[in-house]
């Protein structure tokens, strides 16, 4: 590691990391504070970054100036995997310490923003193949992250697990967003299946539910739910210090998909979620070993 990652240097760089992740995870930073101090601290760096990334992505900047910013996000993951300190920030710093602490690829870091680069260009995805590479890199990359710095056995069918896990978080946060996206011009269900219901992007556009709109959501929320099952095979599969954090995340996003059901999908006249103290609940579960259901 270059002379730059000095400890009081780290030091700062991981509370700013933790400030941004308190700030900007809502969803997540509770079951991180369940992880032993260094587990967490990796965790806070690995989120911090990708914040940055999809905040880039979702920025109100121009095409060339995201494009430029993530280049430079590609560039900063190859210096953090050398440990060269070319011109370190606070989230690069840290990142690269976890990097190297935990033997994160630096490929899951570059495919993570290739997922966001997606957003720039793939608006609307025809079929569900297309939308599971946009979920895979978005969402599924920050899961093998998470469980190499975790700790697991199991191999490739733990990291396949880990993907599946990512998969269902994401397609989650899909049917919550329904409208926001198509708001922003963003149709992320796959275009086959609007067709099949008979759904219209107009109709996602005008926030209208009929029949034919929770059919097609009710389908969706199907295929999260199939993917939530083979992601709780990752458990057992993980060393003991992360378990309660995976059990928390996936039981609060089971959860908001059931708030989306009972609201018979009906996620445009508000924004769904699961109540704070809920989430509490399920971490003060977790914590004394409880596990919570999912």
């Amino acid at each position: 590691m270059n002379s730059a990652l000095r400890n009081y240097d780290l030091g700062s760089a991981y509370r700013t990391c933790a400030a941004i992740t308190r700030r900007a995870a809502r969803n997540f930073y509770l079951a991180f504070l369940l992880l032993p101090p260094d587990m967490r601290r990796s965790i806070y760096a690995a989120y911090a970054f990708s914040r940055r990334v999809d905040d880039i992505a979702d920025g109100s900047a121009q095409r060339p100036r995201k494009e430029a910013l993530l280049n430079r996000c590609h560039d900063d993951v190859s210096a953090a995997a050398a440990g060269q300190s070319r011109h370190w920030d606070p989230v690069t710093l840290a990142l690269s310490d976890a990097m190297h602490r935990h033997q994160i690829p630096a490929e899951y870091l570059h495919e993570l923003i290739e997922g966001m680069e997606m957003d720039l260009d793939a608006r609307k995805y025809s079929r569900f193949d297309d939308l599971f590479t946009y979920c895979y890199r978005a969402a599924s990359l920050v899961g093998l992250i998470c469980i190499e710095i975790f700790g697991y056995q199991g191999g490739d069918r733990a990291r396949s697990r880990a993907a599946d896990l990512g998969i269902a978080l994401q397609l989650t946060n899909i049917l919550r967003d329904v409208g926001e996206d198509a708001a922003m011009g963003r149709i992320y269900l796959p275009a086959e299946d609007l067709e099949l219901f008979g759904v219209s992007e107009e109709q996602l556009l005008s926030g209208h539910t009929d029949d034919a709109f929770r059919a097609m959501m009710r389908f969706q929320a199907a295929r999260a739910r199939e993917y939530f099952d083979k992601g709780r095979e990752l458990i057992p599969m993980l060393d003991p210090a992360g378990r309660a954090c995976v059990q928390v995340l996936g039981a609060v996003y089971s959860g908001l998909l059931e708030r989306i059901e009972a609201r018979d999908f009906d996620v445009f006249s508000s924004r769904v979620r699961v109540p704070g103290r809920t989430k509490v609940r399920m971490a003060m579960g977790a914590w004394v070993g409880a596990a919570p259901s999912w």
